[in-house]
Formats: structure tokens, C-alpha cells, sequence
């Protein structure tokens, strides 16, 4: 099932670029949450290039403190994988597994850097 969400959201980066600073429609509070998430991403760096590997240190959204190749909130067009796959909170407008607001104790960490 993981494996199947991955592939759905690699092909939707794909055929999408990575932009954002504007919040996906019904967001609302959803990039709220995120701030001690972002705190962990460097302040010059938002968002990650677009050329980087999904899962590595590099691929972080810094706005929202979630992986960017996983940010529904920068990449809306990745919201129907994540409905498709029962992974969506609609009170909040954001994947469930990124919801902290429904799941208070959830720990969204950025992969170490590679050496």
C-alpha cells in the first residue's frame, strides 16, 4: 500500500513543479501545525529543488515541515492520492498522516543528511 502511495505521488511530481507559499484550497489551520516542523528545515530554504530524490534530507518543505515531495499543501494536485488512499482529514484539508491537530502525539521527521 506504502509503496503504491510513493509511486502515486512521484508520478504526480512528475507532472507538476514544486511551488507554493500560497495555501491549498481548505488548508486553512493545516500550515499552523507544521511550524515546529519547519523549524527544522534551514530559514533560506522553503522549499526543496525541484531535481532532488523523494525521501532524502533535501526533500523538505520547510514552510510546512513535511516532505515536499509529500506536501499536498505546495503540490495540491498530490490531494487525490492521498483521498485515494484513505489518507486524508477533511476537517483540516490535509493528508491525516501530516495532521496534527487529529493526531497530537505524530512526529514528522526529516530524514538525516547523508554522508
Amino acid at each position: 500500500m506504502k509503496i503504491h502511495l510513493i509511486s502515486l505521488v512521484i508520478g504526480a511530481l512528475a507532472l507538476g513543479g514544486a511551488a507554493c507559499s500560497k495555501e491549498a484550497p481548505g488548508a486553512g489551520k493545516g500550515a499552523t501545525e507544521q511550524a515546529a516542523g519547519a523549524a527544522q528545515a534551514p530559514a533560506n530554504a522553503a522549499h526543496a529543488p525541484k531535481d532532488v530524490k523523494p525521501g532524502s534530507h533535501e526533500d523538505w518543505c520547510g514552510e510546512h515541515g513535511v516532505p515536499e515531495s509529500q506536501c499536498s499543501r505546495c503540490n495540491p494536485e498530490l490531494i487525490p492520492a492521498f483521498k485515494a488512499t484513505g489518507d486524508w482529514c477533511a476537517e483540516h484539508g490535509l493528508p491525516e498522516s501530516q495532521c496534527l491537530k487529529c493526531n497530537p502525539d505524530l512526529k514528522i521527521v526529516r530524514p538525516p543528511k547523508e554522508s
